[in-house]
């Protein structure tokens, strides 16, 4: 989910299920491909230096306005291999 917050901007909510988030990083979100600069992680309420998996946190971005992200979006490193959306792919459903 994504909420606006009067006073601190867009805040895109969810589950970190690998890696680290952590505030002064460059996410991108896809599959909009949009970039951006996470400002402020928190969880319950309380800043947190990073996020690990497992964690449900909210975390507040810079110039992305609630209209430009959807609930099922992914954010992930800029600089790792930045995730993308796919016009394909093979699965096989066991």
């Amino acid at each position: 989910d994504v909420y606006k917050i009067g006073g601190i901007g867009t805040v895109p909510v969810g589950r970190v299920e690998t890696g680290i988030l952590k505030p002064g990083m460059l996410v991108t979100f896809a599959p909009a491909a949009l970039t951006t600069e996470v400002k402020s992680v928190e969880m319950h309420h309380e800043a947190l230096t990073e996020a690990l998996p497992g964690d449900n946190v909210g975390f507040n971005v810079k110039n992305i306005s609630v209209k430009e992200l959807r609930r099922g979006y992914v954010a992930g490193d800029s600089k790792n291999q930045p995730p993308r959306g796919a016009a394909d792919f093979t699965a096989q459903v066991i």
